[in-house]
């Protein structure tokens, strides 16, 4: 039973995924979510049910339209595996619990911020502002404390802490940039995203996870800054990172706690 469980959550995983692609690709167009049903983007051709299971159609049809023949971005099958396996995490550690349930849907949600942000540079509102409602929910259920391989918020303070604290440092860098540089170097949507995952960490995990999403995004700020002359400059979706960080200390969190204050200690 418990395998079939697993097995349960991956193909969840996997169709959550699919719906994911649609917001990812529909809402920087501003195009509706449920009408009209899946289409091909080139042909607009309707996508038929056996041509949208999800990764097995794209790998069946590697990769194009059955009708027109264009090509289908790999973005589709990368982001129904990538929630499929997460989900499947997620499980292995939650066991069939309400905490799946909402430790999954901010998984999801943080997925569906990356790309919207590496597109448009926009991270709405109709997601982060219910995402914080779910991290304030992990809190008050005191998740952390259940599933203690996963880093989530042990409390509702815990919560309430973490999405202050994460909200408060980007919002000041965010005005001492603006104040030396006298332009926008940061949106409010960042700041609003990483108070709904401080939400869902905790106080003592945003500080980390906004260390790597700032190591990593420099990194790659001025890679990309170089690459196309613009130095320092360069314009980078820090929600991306933010999200890719997240993911790294939701599952290994702990860990890298631990050693933050080890490290605190010895100094």
């Amino acid at each position: 039973m418990s395998l079939l469980f697993a097995l349960y959550a991956l193909a969840i995983g996997a169709v959550i995924g699919s719906f994911l692609n649609v917001v990812i690709y529909r809402y920087p167009r501003e195009e509706s979510l449920t009408f009209p049903p899946s289409r091909c983007p080139l042909c607009e051709t309707r996508i038929r049910w056996y041509d949208n299971i999800p990764v097995l159609s794209w790998l069946q049809l590697r990769g194009r339209c059955r009708t027109c023949r264009g090509s289908i971005s790999v973005r589709y099958p990368l982001v129904e595996l990538a929630n499929a396996i997460f989900y499947l995490a997620i499980y292995l550690q939650t066991g069939p619990t309400v905490g799946f349930i909402l430790v999954a849907a901010i998984v999801s949600m943080t997925i569906a911020l990356i790309y919207i942000d590496l597109e448009i540079q926009i991270l709405p509102d109709v997601i982060n502002y219910p995402g914080m409602a779910i991290g304030l929910a992990i809190g008050a259920l005191g998740l952390g404390y259940s599933f203690p391989r996963l880093q989530l918020a042990t409390g509702i303070v815990d919560s309430v802490a973490g999405g202050i604290i994460g909200a408060s440092f980007l919002l000041a860098m965010a005005l001492g940039y603006k104040l030396l540089r006298q332009t926008e170097g940061m949106g409010l949507g960042d700041v609003k995203m990483l108070a709904m995952l401080g939400a869902v960490v905790g106080w003592k995990a945003v500080i980390p996870l906004l260390f790597i999403a700032s190591l990593v995004g420099s990194i790659f700020g001025v890679a990309h800054g170089l690459k196309r002359g613009e130095g320092l400059n360069a314009a980078i979706p820090f929600g991306v990172f933010l999200g890719l960080a997240t993911f790294v200390v939701l599952f290994f969190g702990r860990t890298l706690i631990a050693w933050w204050i080890r490290g605190l200690i010895v100094v």
